[in-house]
């Protein structure tokens, strides 16, 4: 499988350093959620994204161990806290659940999170090492890293020193370099803080990730990923504490970058009250659309939520769950027919179906490719063509790719009641009379009672909605 690498700027090839697993055994670090508030959409679409690629990964033989950090003392945290008057460690408790259960209910799946609360020693380590090593120095403010000593600062977004955009880093007129970053925050009256060698304060944003992954992982490991948006300064920033305390190069092989998700075309803002939160959405969808939905458009692609992109997402799950019912009605059955020609379809769509992804998780192609099938497969079930056999075969490759896609309908068998198949007969009836308004209220029952009709060339069908 290749991925595009943000440091080297290629699309590269994922490789496992572990020497003892015989480059099996992969370790992914992604960067978790500030739990102040919760998660959006736009949340989503890089924790899915990264739960496909580790289950997808597994499904290729690998054994990724899936690590995400949780920031559970931040700027933003204890500005929350002001406002509403509920302590720091409350809110993060509530919102840490709050993520935990949307990312059930999406089906994403990490090995652990790690709180950075959790971490305060090997944290206060981090900043110790770095103090020693001469790369960062102490005001009256706290400690920060000193960008002018890491000569390489800037390679993982392609800014060489003297141009760094700077305006997202805190300013402090103690600092040296307006692009130095904070490793230590001195508390400040009513703050949370934690005892440290420079007196009481909490950690800056970066240095909870180095140390939680390099707790976890070592010195050096394989991938990390989040969004686009960290890549400068979080990613940057990580870059630097790691390699300084270390000397060692790469600290990580492999950075993936997920874009944004914008709503109408228009950054999602609190100003602009178009914030869609992921409770929101399943509320109104099965999880199911939500990964297809961000499946139509490659990762690396800015992706504009609308109304007709949920829609088109609506269509393709609909399609997935007719033909998943119809499926295993065919399977139930004792069914002599066969159709040759569609194992080797079946096989040659599955190989490419598997390339795309393997090119840098090419979904959008991916997603072209298994509705190419599903429609020569309806057209056999519309020739009444379509045997047990074939049933098996096309449910066994559904079932594979959704292990790592998860976008099949949860499956469910439903059963048709006497009184449901009466209504069917009798409107088929009544339609043969040419008494179509009767006909209709019929289907209107059926639809009170959770069913759809369907004509098919094999008669008359119930399906439950």
């Amino acid at each position: 499988m290749k991925l595009f690498n943000t440091l080297t700027g290629k699309v590269d090839e994922i490789k496992s350093s572990d020497k003892k697993s015989k480059g099996k055994k992969l370790n992914l670090f992604v960067c978790g959620p500030t739990v102040y508030d919760h998660s959006h959409i736009g949340h989503a679409r890089t924790y899915t994204f990264f739960d496909m690629m580790a289950k997808y990964l597994h499904f290729q033989g690998f054994k990724v161990n899936f690590l995400i950090n949780i920031t559970d003392i931040d700027d933003k945290m204890i500005a929350r806290s002001s406002q509403s008057g509920v302590p720091v460690s409350e809110i993060a408790r509530a919102h840490l659940q709050s993520y935990l259960e949307d990312m059930r209910a999406l089906g994403v799946k990490f090995t652990r999170y790690a709180r950075a609360t959790d971490y305060m020693p090997e944290i206060i380590h981090q900043v110790k090492q770095l103090l020693d090593k001469g790369y960062a120095y102490e005001t009256p403010n706290g400690i920060y890293f000193d960008v002018t000593k890491f000569k390489e600062y800037g390679k993982l977004s392609k800014q060489p020193l003297n141009e760094l955009n700077v305006h997202r880093i805190e300013p402090d007129p103690t600092k040296r370099h307006g692009a130095d970053f904070s490793l230590w925050k001195q508390q400040k009256q009513g703050e949370p803080a934690w005892n440290s060698p420079w007196g009481k304060g909490r950690p800056g944003w970066h240095i909870e990730d180095t140390a939680i992954a390099m707790h976890f992982f070592g010195e050096q490991y394989d991938l990390h990923g989040g969004g686009i948006d960290l890549i400068f300064p979080h990613h940057e920033a990580e870059i630097a504490q790691a390699e300084a305390i270390t000397g060692k190069k790469p600290y990580v092989k492999h950075w993936i970058h997920v874009a944004f998700l914008i709503i109408d075309g228009r950054k999602m803002a609190k100003s602009l009250g178009n914030i869609l939160m992921i409770k929101d959405f399943l509320k109104s969808y099965p999880p199911e659309i939500m990964r297809i939905l961000f499946l139509q458009t490659h990762y690396k692609k800015e992706l504009n939520y609308t109304k007709e992109v949920v829609r088109t997402a609506e269509v393709a799950h609909d399609k997935l769950k007719i033909l998943m019912e119809k499926l295993s009605e065919i399977e139930g059955k004792d069914s002599k027919k066969y159709d040759k020609g569609l194992r080797v379809t079946i096989g040659r769509e599955k190989s490419k179906f598997l390339a795309a992804l393997d090119d840098d998780f090419d979904s959008p192609k991916a997603l072209t490719i298994l509705f190419s099938i599903i429609k020569r497969v309806n057209t056999l079930l519309e020739e009444n063509k379509l045997g047990k056999k074939n049933a098996e075969e096309v449910l066994k490759f559904l079932r594979e790719i959704n292990s790592f896609l998860g976008i099949l309908p949860k499956e469910r068998k439903v059963n048709i009641s006497n009184e449901v198949q009466e209504l069917v007969d009798e409107r088929e009836r009544l339609r043969k009379e040419g008494k179509f308004k009767d006909a209709d209220k019929i289907r209107g029952r059926l639809r009170e009672k959770g069913f759809i009709i369907e004509d098919t060339p094999q008669g008359p069908r119930a399906r439950a909605i």
